[in-house]
């Protein structure tokens, strides 16, 4: 085990572990990939870290009273395997019996590991399935409002999930590409499970060189790359809605808009446009009613819906785009514009999701190419909340929902079991989450470290990392299939995920359907030749399992053919129907419209969101958060690691704000700021950013939720104790963590400690 090296994977990229003395010393970045993540560079610290969780552990005042009031500083008691797996097959049995499947929430929503066979949230849902199910959780936070509403416009989410317009067919045919929500290179360094070829910076390049027009709607400069050499325009946040309709009501009332194509493939136009040019309501949207409200120049708005109507022109939106009050609308509305140009499915135009928003997005993959996926099972409760719902699950149960045409309503949670992921990141209002984590009876939580989650639990079972197991991963949006091999011994008393749901289900007498009566290494050849028989039904032939593992990947051949969004549909409307009821683009959608919500109507519109510069609160609290994902980690994994660490300032997360508002406030650039709203507040360190639109800060998500005891303030700079736990529609019910207003002010007196990468207290057995 002296200095060798070990192939694995991150969702940040490829690597070769270096183990010296049992040890992983560094991490060396795949061979093949052009663009490796420096995240990479956190591994050995976190893997060896003095966080890690050594040994089951139960909070004392559980373990002793079955108290459930969980509270900051409490201590925890270590206990024998055998102990904390009795403790926690007999409330699985016992809550079970008592309240039923839907007093177990199984959600665990999270990336967890890039590894398909150890994915923590695919084990644990599916140890839960196959005991008699549990709530669990549907969509995610990432596209959650586009995830239900796409379906009702285009007749799928898959492009916004799965496979968009790809890069080189942009490259070679885009003029115009208006890149809604930008296209930061900092989302480019993740892939969910795992990259070995960051493309991204690479495909920038390309269109900088073939002088493609790229223009970048974002309140935030960095959301521009500067090698794709693009126009920047600083849009007030949560208004790209209305800035799109500025740019359709010019192309209505100029003529530019394309009535063959919204004739033949789409529905519902005229009563949108009656909607546009102000026929319904009594107000044209015009680029000058745009303006006012988007705060980009009326005449920019004409100019660039013109110069649209006659360049081969690409509506590219970030996923973020869809995480604001009302966030269906700007996916709706970057539909409905593409389609009033009428290029949908043409080479390099229409509209596509997501290319600012992850590597591999729009990278070229043959079809009907697999990658190993682990199957889930069924779940018999037949239940789930949307993800970004689970605050009102914890808090209000009991209470109806509406959510895409239909009534929830939020069970009683009596056992919330948890594996991979972090809620205290993922979540808004964080103060009401843990109010939320304090009701149910117990909380389970498998994890390897010490983070803000496993601090909310009652029993916490220790887990390995990545480089203690062997698995495989691969992704569906890279070209390569990786071995993953273990690395050290477990670190402590850690296992692996999946040993520990073994066990348990042996305990509680499902083992067979749990394990299928596989073990890891029979489990990782089924997994191989699930990929294998797929690539064969495609005349691709991959090596044999063994050979696979010896050379640690395998690449998978690019395309026949450039994949273009809707092309299919647009050569024959009739043979390639779309998933509507039309079979049709729905500009207008009778589905919707019946549900009968007047906060998301049939077609797209403008709706104010609750909170915007617009709104009557901006008078007490004037900037608009921009709640980003971080640069120097993914999410909040690896927070405490060296090169997180190195961004912060005065140990706490960088808060970005333009000379204006900080000239306005006294404030300086390193001055230690308080951030505050009537949800919450918490501590940043300042940076005077010109590139950040006036009446704007952006403060990165990410940082471990570090409550001081009282819970006034946050110490750690965690932005979501800022943001509202509110739906972004009764039909998506997506997150809305970029609608916030906050203030402003230097913190006077002495910072407190940040105390979060302090372990608990933990007695031993």
């Amino acid at each position: 085990m002296n200095d060798k090296l070990f192939p694995s994977l991150a969702h940040w990229g490829a690597f070769s572990a270096r183990v010296a003395q049992g040890r992983v010393v560094a991490c060396e970045p795949f061979v093949h990939d052009p663009q490796p993540s420096p995240l990479l560079r956190s591994i050995p610290a976190m893997v060896h870290s003095p966080l890690r969780v050594a040994a089951p552990s139960v909070r004392e005042g559980w373990l002793r009273r079955r108290d459930h009031h969980r509270g900051a500083n409490e201590r925890y008691v270590e206990v024998s395997w055998d102990e904390a797996l009795s403790l926690v097959g007999d409330e699985i049995t016992r809550v079970r019996a008592e309240f039923g499947s839907k007093g177990i929430f199984g959600g665990s929503q999270g990336w967890s590991s890039a590894g398909r066979f150890h994915h923590a949230r695919s084990q644990v849902r599916r140890f839960l399935f196959s005991g008699g199910g549990c709530v669990d959780q549907c969509s995610n936070y990432s596209w959650g409002a586009a995830h239900y509403l796409l379906p009702h416009v285009i007749g799928s989410h898959l492009p916004v999930t799965g496979k968009i317009t790809q890069w080189s067919n942009i490259v070679d045919n885009t003029r115009l590409l208006i890149a809604l929500g930008g296209l930061a290179l900092k989302n480019a360094q993740v892939t969910s499970g795992g990259a070995g070829d960051h493309s991204t910076l690479g495909w920038l390049r390309a269109c900088a060189e073939r002088n493609i027009d790229v223009l970048v709607v974002s309140p935030d400069r960095m959301d521009a790359p500067a090698i794709a050499r693009p126009r920047w325009l600083g849009i007030r946040p949560n208004t790209d809605t209305a800035f799109m309709l500025g740019m359709a009501h010019t192309l209505a009332t100029e003529n530019l808009h394309d009535k063959a194509f919204l004739a033949r493939y789409c529905e519902g136009y005229e009563r949108f446009e009656a909607y546009l040019l102000g026929h319904s309501d009594g107000t044209p949207k015009s680029a000058q009613w745009a303006s006012a409200i988007c705060g980009i120049d009326a005449d920019q708005i004409r100019h660039i819906a013109r110069k649209a109507a006659v360049s081969r022109t690409l509506i590219t939106c970030a996923w973020s785009l869809q995480r604001a009050d009302h966030g269906e609308q700007p996916y709706w509305m970057a539909v409905t514009l593409a389609a009033m140009l009428g290029q949908i499915g043409l080479p390099g135009g229409g509209v596509a999701f997501g290319h600012g928003s992850m590597n591999g997005a729009g990278y070229p993959r043959r079809e009907g190419l697999g990658f190993p996926e682990m199957p889930l099972g069924t779940n018999p409760l037949d239940f789930a909340i949307p993800a970004a719902r689970m605050g009102d699950l914890l808090t209000r149960p009991g209470e109806t929902f509406e959510f895409n045409g239909k009534q929830l309503t939020y069970p009683t949670i009596q056992m919330i079991y948890w594996a991979g992921g972090n809620p205290f990141h993922h979540h808004q209002d964080l103060n009401r989450l843990a109010e939320g984590f304090r009701r149910p009876q117990t909380v389970v939580v498998q994890e390897a470290w010490w983070t803000p989650l496993a601090r909310h639990a009652d029993i916490v079972l220790p887990a390995t990392t990545m480089l203690e197991r062997n698995d495989i991963g691969g992704s569906t949006r890279d070209k390569y299939i990786f071995a993953m091999h273990q690395a050290i011994a477990p670190v402590g008393l850690a296992r692996n995920d999946v040993d520990i749901l073994r066990e348990l289900a042996a305990r509680l007498g499902h083992e067979a359907a749990f394990t299928e009566g596989r073990d890891e290494s029979g489990w990782l050849h089924h997994l191989y030749e699930g990929a294998r028989t797929a690539a064969n039904r495609v005349d691709v032939a991959l090596p044999e399992f063994d050979e696979f593992w010896s050379r640690g990947y395998v690449e998978l051949p690019g395309p026949d053919k450039e994949f273009v969004l809707f092309d299919s549909f647009r050569a024959d409307p009739e043979t390639h129907r779309l998933g509507t009821p039309s079979g049709r683009i729905e500009i207008f959608s009778e589905a919707i419209d019946r549900f009968g919500y007047a906060d998301c109507p049939g077609h797209a519109c403008w709706i104010e969101p609750r909170e915007w510069a617009g709104a009557a609160m901006a008078e007490q609290y004037p900037l608009h958060l921009v709640s980003s994902q971080p640069a120097d980690k993914l999410h909040s994994q690896h927070d405490p690691g060296p090169v997180s660490r190195s961004t912060k300032v005065a140990g706490r997360t960088r808060v970005r704000m333009n000379p204006v508002d900080a000239s306005r406030r006294g404030l300086a650039a390193g001055d230690l700021v308080r951030l505050f709203n009537a949800r919450g507040a918490c501590l940043g360190g300042l940076q005077i950013d010109e590139g950040v639109r006036e009446g704007v800060v952006v403060m990165p998500t990410g940082a471990w939720f570090d409550p001081a005891s009282d819970q006034v303030l946050e110490r750690h700079g965690n932005p979501n104790v800022l943001t509202a736990d509110q739906g972004t529609s009764r039909l998506g019910q997506g997150c809305s963590a970029m609608t916030a207003l906050v203030e402003v002010e230097r913190w006077s007196g002495e910072a407190p400690a940040v105390q979060v990468f302090d372990p608990p207290e933990v007695l031993a057995a």
